[in-house]
């Protein structure tokens, strides 16, 4: 049972009890005369009615801030309870907001180490994968390719075939250390790395496309990665979930002086599925540098990913 009804049932039956002593041993007639039984029964509908409406009013501040409570979500900033009047109710209201903005803070941070320490060790494990395995493929397939030169005609064609699922599994490797760390983005900018990233997801079923509004601004470091982060992350999405055929990245200017990236495919939507993990790691990116991350159905279908950030991340402004 709420609190209100708890509340307004405990007030209630302290006025019916009243009421009946009222009407039994403490009336001042007896028998109890009609007038004076409507008389009472009326008050204590009026009093009921009143004692209903003022619970409610009071209360109501406490209501907001419950559903606030069962609502909130930390990769979902900014959503904060009203508060109205004084007292307790206001006081544990504020009180709260205080604890979502230290918790909001804290999560950023944290977060922040964690993503931090992420793209370092992607950026040692595509080291590795590109000196060590890379360099070892590599000279396997000298090796291979020396042998072929010396043996019979039925032996050549066999250690032909190892050469070609060597050199494979060599461009795989290359790609996957890529995706690890993005070296078109620190050599050539975000504009070539976007371009690059799509052509990489082009395939026979899915084509992918990036569109670059000219006279963007540039942006700091930091903000890159992100969006090119949640470019991969969508891109990856629309080819392994969607069912797409198509799927187009945009950046380019929003409202305000910022700078947007939109990924949009035509496959099936997201339907009623929870949000997975990709989607969760968008939104930790998001927060690091104070963007406004979307994700839902698009005008036509499919699904759309909007980031959008702000002014204050273009490289050289000034918080």
């Amino acid at each position: 049972m709420s609190l209100y009804w708890r509340i307004f049932l405990l007030n209630a039956a302290v006025l019916v009890v009243a009421v009946l002593l009222l009407l039994g041993p403490v009336t001042v007639s007896t028998p109890v005369l009609f007038g004076e039984a409507l008389v009472l029964m009326a008050g204590l509908g009026a009093m009921l009615v009143a004692n209903a409406v003022l619970l409610r009013v009071g209360l109501a501040p406490l209501g907001r801030l419950s559903r606030a409570m069962a609502t909130v979500d930390l990769l979902r900033p900014g959503g904060r309870p009203k508060v109205t009047g004084e007292g307790e109710i206001a006081e544990l209201t504020a009180t709260f907001n205080t604890m979502l903005d230290r918790l909001e803070a804290e999560r950023a941070t944290s977060s922040g180490r964690v993503l931090s320490a992420l793209e370092g060790e992607r950026q040692r494990i595509a080291q590795e994968l590109h000196d060590e395995i890379g360099q070892t493929l590599t000279a396997v397939l000298l090796q291979l390719k020396h042998a072929a030169d010396r043996v019979p005609e039925p032996v050549r064609a066999d250690l032909h075939q190892a050469q070609e699922t060597t050199r494979a599994s060599l461009d795989e490797i290359r790609r996957i250390a890529r995706r690890l760390r993005p070296g078109v983005l620190e050599e050539l900018g975000l504009h070539s790395a976007l371009r690059s990233l799509a052509a990489e997801f082009t395939t026979s079923r899915l084509s992918a496309s990036a569109h670059i509004t000219p006279g963007l601004p540039p942006l700091d470091g930091a903000t890159e990665l992100v969006l090119y982060r949640v470019a991969q992350e969508g891109l990856t999405n629309a080819a392994r979930h969607s069912g797409a055929t198509r799927v187009e990245v945009h950046l380019r200017p929003v409202p305000g002086g910022g700078t947007g990236l939109l990924v949009r495919d035509d496959g099936r939507g997201l339907g009623g599925a929870p949000e997975g993990a990709g989607i969760r790691g968008m939104r930790e990116r998001a927060l690091l540098i104070g963007a406004d991350l979307a994700v839902g159905a698009g005008p036509a279908g499919g699904t759309e990913v909007r980031l959008n950030v702000t002014a204050d991340h273009h490289e050289g402004s000034r918080p």
